[in-house]
């Protein structure tokens, strides 16, 4: 059926005690105000509108990428006020509208797609209510012999037997194309001063139009957020949600409580991911792969039987299939390890590509590189990438051997097979199957240390050795 979305999102949020936009606070990487426009869209809307106020630009902004409408409700007054927002956007549709919360980021699509087809019909509406634990103060749901709602009584005002009532109100609506001229009728004769959505209630029952209650199957779904001790309540269910979903497609996760995930991470059968792994943005782990403890990972792939090791951090990098990174390896924005290539422990690669089997066991740093096959860098390397203006390539060949504590300085080419002597600071190419040195030659001074020791005596003595110098 046809049905558009209304999502009110104008409110400022105060108990979140931030200058951000409550709807625009992060959720698992998202701003929160995602979560309900995208149920909307996945629930099969025809139209979603989103009212926004309190930081109107940056909320449109953070939308824009979804497509939606915007709405202006300059002034909050109220839930009711906030729907008329969006009646110039919606004149001229006749179907169902269904009005949800910004600040509800738990609702699925199948419940919104529910409510609306719950709507009479011959013309009517239908709220969403469910069954929490704990009703408390909720407002109980009275439902007459047929099973509509009669009315909503507030838990101060309700008798005993009504009290024992346990389906609430859950302040999610959806209503016939007469909402908008209904929404002419109601006041806001209250003690706040403002326009209320539930008001409908009354307004529909007066014209005999059936109120119709719909029942979430999950309470977890009406959780809202108002601070942020129910903003990490929310961030909870979602992050269970996503690792439920992975373990059943055969994932595995040890410790999985501790394992934190976005929406948009996708993961292979037979992936491991350790304790304290945080996998972030677009991130692709195929078949087989391996996510060591402690582990960051953003918007990175790993091919199947990639493997990375515990304390790694790695930000829009791509290892290929049996790839291995880490511990406390640091691949940063465009580092490629192809198949079976390894760096190890506090080694940090950039905009680099390494081919197939490369080696960087140690202590390096390779940047603005391209490095050949089976080649081998050793423990302590750098290439010198930037001359305080620019950055420059280094380019070394397959199956290249460079020794320990080098220094490659960009721009600079490494032959093929060609060999850099431990220690050497290159800036030089080095023609295919060379041996390069650039390093002082070596002197020993032989009795060092005796001469040493006689100097330190003769001082404390207060002589001097004729002859001695130092």
């Amino acid at each position: 059926m046809s049905f558009a979305v209304v999502v009110l999102a104008a409110g400022k949020g105060t108990r979140m005690k931030s200058a951000l936009p409550k709807v625009l606070h992060p959720l698992l990487g998202r701003p929160l105000v995602e979560y309900a426009a995208r149920a909307a869209q996945q629930a099969g809307a025809e139209r979603v509108v989103v009212v926004v106020g309190h930081g109107a630009e940056a909320v449109q902004e953070a939308l824009e990428p979804l497509g939606v409408r915007t709405a202006l409700q300059a002034e909050q007054l109220g839930t009711a006020h906030a729907l008329a927002s969006a009646r110039e956007a919606l004149l001229d549709w006749q179907g169902p509208v269904v009005v949800t919360m910004g600040d509800a980021p738990l609702i699925t699509a199948g419940t919104l797609a529910g409510l609306a087809r719950a709507v009479p019909a011959g013309g009517g509406m239908a709220m969403l209510t469910f069954e929490p634990d704990d009703p408390a103060q909720y407002g109980r749901v009275i439902r007459d012999a047929a099973g509509n709602v009669a009315r909503v009584v507030e838990y101060k005002d309700a008798a005993p037997e009504e009290r024992a009532v346990r389906e609430v109100n859950a302040g999610v609506y959806a209503f016939d194309a007469n909402v908008w001229g209904f929404l002419d009728e109601i006041d806001r004769d209250n003690a706040a001063g403002e326009y209320y959505l539930p008001d409908l209630i009354e307004v529909y029952q007066k014209r005999g139009l059936p109120v119709r209650a719909f029942k979430a199957d999950d309470p977890t779904e009406l959780l809202a957020v108002n601070d942020r001790v129910q903003l990490a309540a929310v961030e909870r269910v979602l992050l269970d949600r996503l690792r439920e979903r992975w373990m059943k497609d055969g994932v595995r996760m040890v410790m999985p409580e501790t394992v934190y995930l976005e929406p948009d991470v996708e993961l292979a059968p037979d992936v491991t991911l350790e304790p304290g792994v945080m996998l972030r943005g677009r991130t692709r782990i195929g078949e087989g792969g391996f996510v060591g403890a402690y582990s960051l990972l953003t918007d990175s792939e790993l091919a199947p039987g990639a493997e990375v090791r515990p304390h790694s951090v790695l930000e829009g990098a791509r290892l290929g299939p049996g790839a291995v990174a880490g511990p406390f390896a640091r691949l940063r924005p465009g580092a490629v390890l192809e198949a079976g290539a390894f760096v190890g422990n506090f080694v940090e690669v950039k905009k680099s590509r390494l081919g197939p089997g490369v080696k960087a066991g140690h202590l390096a740093y390779l940047g603005d590189a391209e490095v050949g096959a089976e080649t081998n860098v050793g423990a302590g390397t750098i290439t010198a990438n930037y001359d305080g203006v620019k950055k420059h390539p280094t380019i070394i060949g397959p199956r290249a051997f460079i020794g320990s504590n080098s220094v490659l300085i960009a721009p600079v080419r490494i032959g093929a097979e060609a060999t850099v002597a431990a220690g050497s600071a290159i800036n030089a190419d080095v023609p295919e199957g060379a041996l390069a040195i650039a390093r002082g030659r070596q002197r020993n001074i032989e009795g060092w240390a005796e001469r040493k020791r006689r100097a330190s005596n003769s001082q404390e003595s207060g002589t001097r050795i004729e002859g001695e110098t130092t």
